[in-house]
């Protein structure tokens, strides 16, 4: 039996929190559809951005390898790493691992077709490899990448593509997406901005360091690979390990921290909403 004096946004995050989330992913939608140019830009962005903060983590990596403790240069690797976060949301770019959580949200809600979610995933992350592409193909004409830095991501992809099984990256990628979206929730309830962005910076240092799968990190490792034309570079296992990391990362964002929330937060306050989009379903 339901008490209908519970204050529900007291107990958990309420209102508030999911009409972010249903505001978000109807912005994100509306931008496919009618503006699908600027939508894949956005995304381009988001793999641009990737790309050159891993390259800024091999450079501080093989920097202090030498006279540094391993432990601390990973550190200090996955601390630079989680610079891409931040920019990414602070220039409203479109990355894939992130949508995994909104969209799950909007299909608990039904907010929002399968079809077009799977659409979005699709544009999503063919933008973020666009803009991996673009950066290591104008690295290639400098010397940015030093014969260290080009070891360290041939034994980078080496490492995850022959010593990780499938079912090794796909518990690791859970992990992965569930600590950059359980930061991105926590993110949410807080105004001040230098907050939000340390909360999204430990949320990326912890699944770094621990070494966790990311699909579009993990993609760009392997387009910088192919594009430097590394010894490691294997398509089946490249796959292999993309898919695996996709699967997982969409359990860690969208199933254990999107659905899990979108249940906890549901309390009868969306109803109308529904109705309403099944009868715009039944109009289109």
């Amino acid at each position: 039996m339901k008490d209908t004096n519970i204050k529900w946004d007291t107990i958990f995050y309420g209102r508030k929190w999911v009409s972010n989330i249903i505001e978000t992913i109807q912005k994100k939608d509306v931008l496919q559809s009618f503006y699908l140019r600027r939508y894949l830009l956005r995304a381009m962005m988001a793999g641009f951005i990737i790309s050159i903060i891993t390259v800024f983590v091999l450079t501080v990596k093989t920097t202090f390898a030498p006279d540094v403790a391993p432990g601390i240069v990973n550190m200090a690797g996955a601390f630079t790493f989680s610079f891409a976060l931040v920019l990414i949301l602070f220039t409203n770019s479109e990355l894939l691992t992130s949508n995994f959580m909104y969209f799950t949200v909007g299909l608990y809600y039904h907010l929002i077709h399968p079809t077009r979610v799977l659409k979005i995933f699709t544009l999503c992350f063919v933008g973020n490899m666009i803009g991996a592409v673009i950066l290591f193909s104008l690295l290639r004409f400098s010397n940015v990448m030093t014969p260290d830095m080009l070891q360290m991501l041939a034994h980078t992809i080496q490492v995850k593509i022959y010593d990780y099984s499938f079912q090794n990256i796909l518990v690791r990628a859970i992990f992965a997406n569930f600590f950059i979206n359980i930061a991105l929730v926590i993110a949410m309830q807080i105004d001040d901005v230098l907050a939000k962005i340390f909360v999204m910076m430990f949320g990326v240092t912890i699944f770094a360091f621990m070494g966790f799968e990311h699909v579009v990190y993990n993609a760009c490792l392997f387009i910088a690979g192919a594009i430097y034309q590394t010894d490691a570079v294997n398509l089946l296992l490249m796959t292999k390990n993309v898919i695996g990391a996709l699967l997982g990362n969409y359990i860690g964002g969208g199933l254990i921290i999107g659905l899990f929330y979108a249940y906890l937060n549901d309390h009868g306050q969306f109803k109308v909403i529904k109705k309403e989009n099944k009868k715009q379903s039944l109009i289109d």
